[in-house]
C-alpha cells in the first residue's frame, strides 16, 4: 500500500509532464509554420486541462497562444482558414480606361459594382501601367515584364514573347492545374486554342451585328462559370478582356453604347479637368504640332464643347456597361459559393487622356495616361485593411507575379513584378515586412515603328518627382507632383533642378 501511495504522485508528475510535453511541442510548431494551425482547437484543448494537472502551467501557455494569436493579427492574416488552399482566380480586365474615371474617386461616374467591390477589398490609388498602349501593356500583364524585357512592339506573329510562353501568367497556371479561360479581346499576337482551357477571344468594335461586345464578354465569362470552370476539384483561372470603353477607329461618333446605358448621364454636364485647355496644349514640348495623334484624336472628340459633351457621357455610359458586366459575373461567382475562394482583381490596360494637355488617348507620361484602377479582393486579406486605400506604386508587372502567388506557383526568374499581396495580407501594409516596398518607377513608350504621329517617352516616377525624358528629342522634363498635379510647371526649363535632376537619374541608371 506505501509503494501505492508513493506511485500515485509519480504518475501525476509524468502525466503533468506528458501534457506540458505535448503543449509546448504544438506551440513551437505553430510559431515555426507561421500559426497556420487551427488555433481555436488549440485554445479549447488547452481550456480543458484537468484541474488536477499543472494549471499554473496550462495558463502560462494560454497566455503565450494569446499573444501569438495577436502578433499574427498584425501579420499575416488568413480570414477563411484555408491559406494553403489555391484560390481561383478572375481577372476583369478593361481597356482605355483611366484610374479616375470611376465612381469611387469620381461620382459623376455610375459603377455601383466597382464601388462595391472596392470596399470589399481594397483600392490602389497609385496603380500604373508601365507602357500605355494596348497590346505592349497587355504583354506586360501576361509576362510579368517591362516592355525593355518582352520587346513586343508589334501586333504580328510570332511576338517576341510567345518564345517564352512557359514562363508566362498564362502557361503557368495552366500547367499547374488550373482550368483557365480566356474571354474576349487580347491583341499582342494570335492566341492559339492550346494556350488555354477554353478560350473564345474575339475584339471588333462596339457593335458585332445586333450583339454589343460587352454583352457578348458577359455571356462568355458567364458560360465559363457555369458550363466550363471543370468539375469543381480544380481551381479555375478566368480573363474576361473587355474592350469597352475602347473607341471604334475611324468613326466619327467613336463610342457607341449599350442601349441599356443610353439613358446615363442625360441629366449631367460632365466636367473637364484645368488642363483640358489650348494653354495646356500651348505649353507642351515644341515638338509637339497638330500630327501628334494624341492632337489628331483631341480634334475628333474634344475640339467643340457639345462634341465634347456627347463623346464623354458616351465613354462614360461604355463604362457602366462593363460596371453592370462585372457586377453580373461576381454575382455568379456568389451564387456558386465561390467568393469566398476566389481572387478578384479589376483593372486595365492603359490610362487615357479626355482633353488634358490638349490630347485624347494614351502613350505618353502624364498620370491621366500612365494611372489606372485597380481593385483586389482577396480572401486572404487581412480584415482590418478591407474597404481601405493604398497609396504605394503598384504596377501592371505586378498582376502575374501576385496571381501565381495565389496559386501557390513560383515566380519565374524573368518577371520583374512583385506579388502585392504582402501589401494586404498584413495589418500595417508593406511597413510590416522586411523589405521595403518600391519608391519609384521606370515607365516608358517606344513608339509605334513608322507611324511618325508617336513620340517616344521615358520617364522615372517617385512620390515627389516625375522625371520625362523624350530621347528623339534629348529634351527633359521635371515635375513636383505633391505641387503639381496636373503637370503644368516644367521645372527643368529653370536651370535650378539640374542637382536633382542628377539625383533623379542616378535613381534610374539603378
Amino acid at each position: 500500500m506505501a509503494e501505492s501511495n508513493e506511485a500515485q504522485p509519480r504518475m501525476l508528475w509524468c502525466r503533468r509532464f506528458a501534457y506540458i510535453t505535448i503543449v509546448f511541442l504544438i506551440v513551437l510548431y505553430a510559431a515555426v509554420s507561421n500559426f497556420l494551425i487551427n488555433k481555436q482547437m488549440l485554445k479549447e484543448f488547452l481550456d480543458n486541462v484537468p484541474n488536477d494537472y499543472s494549471q499554473p502551467v496550462a495558463d502560462a501557455l494560454r497566455d503565450l497562444v494569446s499573444s501569438v494569436d495577436e502578433e499574427t493579427s498584425t501579420g499575416e492574416e488568413n480570414n477563411n482558414g484555408s491559406s494553403d488552399k489555391k484560390l481561383n482566380i478572375l481577372l476583369l480586365y478593361a481597356d482605355d480606361w483611366r484610374f479616375d474615371s470611376v465612381g469611387y474617386l469620381n461620382p459623376e461616374v455610375h459603377t455601383p459594382a466597382l464601388n462595391r467591390l472596392a470596399t470589399e477589398g481594397m483600392l490602389f490609388t497609385e496603380n500604373a501601367v508601365t507602357t500605355s498602349i494596348c497590346w505592349i501593356s497587355r504583354a506586360c500583364l501576361a509576362t510579368g515584364q517591362h516592355y525593355a524585357r518582352h520587346q513586343t512592339i508589334n501586333l504580328s506573329n510570332p511576338v517576341p514573347f510567345h518564345k517564352y510562353w512557359d514562363e508566362t501568367l498564362f502557361a503557368k497556371l495552366k500547367d499547374n492545374g488550373y482550368v483557365t479561360g480566356m474571354v474576349g479581346k487580347w491583341q499582342p499576337g494570335q492566341m492559339r486554342p492550346w494556350m488555354f482551357s477554353h478560350m473564345n477571344s474575339y475584339s471588333g468594335f462596339h457593335y458585332q451585328g445586333e450583339n454589343h461586345i460587352t454583352d457578348m464578354n458577359e455571356r462568355d465569362a458567364l458560360d465559363f462559370l457555369r458550363n466550363k470552370r471543370g468539375n469543381g476539384d480544380e481551381p479555375f483561372a478566368l480573363f474576361v478582356n473587355f474592350f469597352a470603353p475602347h473607341h471604334k477607329d475611324g468613326s466619327k461618333e467613336q463610342y457607341f453604347p449599350q442601349k441599356t446605358t443610353e439613358h446615363l448621364y442625360n441629366d449631367k454636364n460632365i466636367t473637364f479637368g484645368p488642363t483640358c485647355t489650348e494653354e495646356a496644349w500651348e505649353k507642351m514640348p515644341p515638338f509637339f504640332n497638330d500630327n501628334n495623334d494624341g492632337r489628331v484624336r483631341w480634334r475628333d472628340r474634344f475640339d467643340e464643347p457639345s462634341k465634347a459633351q456627347r463623346m464623354i457621357k458616351n465613354y462614360f455610359r461604355l463604362i457602366s456597361g462593363v460596371d453592370m458586366a462585372c457586377g453580373k459575373i461576381i454575382e455568379e461567382l456568389e451564387k456558386q459559393n465561390l467568393i469566398d475562394d476566389t481572387l478578384i482583381v479589376f483593372t486595365t490596360d492603359n490610362g487615357y487622356y479626355l482633353g488634358e494637355h490638349g490630347l485624347a488617348d494614351k502613350w505618353y507620361a502624364h498620370q491621366e495616361s500612365i494611372k489606372v484602377p485597380l481593385i483586389i479582393k482577396d480572401p486572404r486579406m487581412n480584415k482590418n485593411l478591407i474597404g481601405t486605400r493604398n497609396d504605394e506604386f503598384t504596377l501592371s508587372i505586378d498582376l502575374a507575379p501576385t496571381m501565381l502567388q495565389a496559386a501557390g506557383i513560383d515566380v519565374p526568374d524573368r518577371m520583374q513584378g512583385t506579388d502585392m499581396s504582402r501589401l494586404y495580407r498584413f495589418k500595417d501594409s508593406a511597413a510590416n515586412t522586411n523589405e521595403a516596398w518600391r519608391h519609384s518607377f521606370y515607365y516608358e513608350y517606344p513608339g509605334i515603328p513608322g507611324h511618325t504621329g508617336h513620340i517616344p517617352v521615358q520617364a522615372l516616377v517617385q512620390k515627389d518627382f516625375k522625371y520625362i525624358y523624350w530621347p528623339g528629342e534629348d529634351f527633359e522634363e521635371l515635375f513636383h507632383l505633391p505641387t503639381d498635379h496636373y503637370e503644368e510647371r516644367d521645372l527643368a526649363r529653370n536651370g535650378t533642378m539640374n542637382e536633382t535632376i542628377a539625383v533623379i537619374l542616378e535613381d534610374l541608371r539603378d
